[in-house]
């Protein structure tokens, strides 16, 4: 069992930032900045740079570090920046590492090593090089259905035994391995899929890592704040009353990365497009995913 008190080491309520571009595909750094000055004021307490809503696979070494340092200048101190730095490569990924930290990153967000689906010695190795390669704390990105490969419950438990790896965002959709390493370990758990934020909060999680806060953030600090409080119903209905917006964004056979910018372009905040071979939202898809955005805004409005 756990023997410490579990602890949040990025807060709550995580947003999986975009990355902006401009009209001509390049980064954005002065869109970023707006952008995260915005999350963070509506109450998100970290942002998640280059992870799969970030685009990172078309993004340049140069332009990861490029975008921490912007982030870090512009909400450094106001919001954890946690910086996405997972590859295929063990010693590409260590490179990395470095590179956020010396960026200034506070925290790294590490994917399980993809398309070559190594066993599970081999994901281990991988993660200890990755967290002896730098000082800062490391969050595992467990996603096997992106990547191939699970990080097995067993696997997690020997590296919560690293002093440096110290959550998990967790999109394995496996809701009785989570609690086991939860039971036996002090790994904050952070689900990486929207519509589990609030069933694994309830079981000792930590918060979210969240797309859908892209567009709704302070949704999200609204229904931690009620659990928190005690208010179980009034979180339950937060959650409920998201899922159409959830649904939308993530389950209608486009990439969160796709939707989140579709809202955000609508709202008038930096975004711009997205890099191939991701293709924006056509006019009937995004249309629909407004709409539904709208019902929620306006629901918020009317009280």
């Amino acid at each position: 069992m756990t023997s410490s008190p579990r602890t949040r080491p990025f807060g709550r309520v995580l947003c999986a930032m975009v990355t902006p571009f401009t009209d001509e595909g390049l980064l954005d750094l002065e869109g970023a900045q707006r952008l995260a000055g915005h999350l963070v004021a509506e109450g998100c307490e970290g942002l998640v740079l280059s992870g799969t809503t970030g685009e990172s696979p078309t993004t340049t070494d140069d332009e990861k570090s490029a975008l921490v340092r912007a982030v870090a200048d512009a909400v450094g101190g106001r919001a954890a920046i946690v910086a996405g730095i997972g590859t295929a490569d063990t010693r590409h990924t260590a490179e990395l590492a470095r590179a956020a930290e010396k960026a200034g990153a506070d925290g790294l967000l590490v994917v399980t090593p993809y398309y070559s689906r190594p066993p599970q010695d081999a994901v281990e190795e991988h993660f200890r090089t990755v967290a002896d390669s730098c000082g800062l704390p490391i969050a595992l990105y467990d996603i096997p259905g992106r990547t191939g490969t699970r990080i097995e419950p067993e696997t997690m438990l020997r590296l919560a035994e690293h002093p440096r790896i110290v959550a998990v965002k967790d999109c394995a959709y496996d809701l009785l391995g989570t609690q086991k390493v939860l039971a036996r370990t002090d790994l904050a758990y952070y689900a990486g899929c929207d519509e589990y934020v609030l069933a694994l909060y309830a079981l000792g999680g930590a918060g979210c890592v969240s797309t859908v806060a892209n567009a709704v953030p302070r949704r999200f600090r609204s229904m931690l704040d009620a659990f928190d409080a005690g208010d179980t119903a009034g979180a339950a209905r937060i959650q409920w009353e998201l899922t159409g917006l959830i649904e939308a964004m993530m389950a209608s056979g486009l990439p969160g990365a796709v939707t989140a910018k579709a809202v955000l372009t609508a709202r008038g905040l930096p975004s711009g497009p997205v890099r191939a071979p991701l293709r924006p939202a056509g006019r009937e898809a995004a249309d629909g995913l407004l709409a539904v955005y709208g019902e929620l805004v306006a629901r918020d409005a009317g009280g």
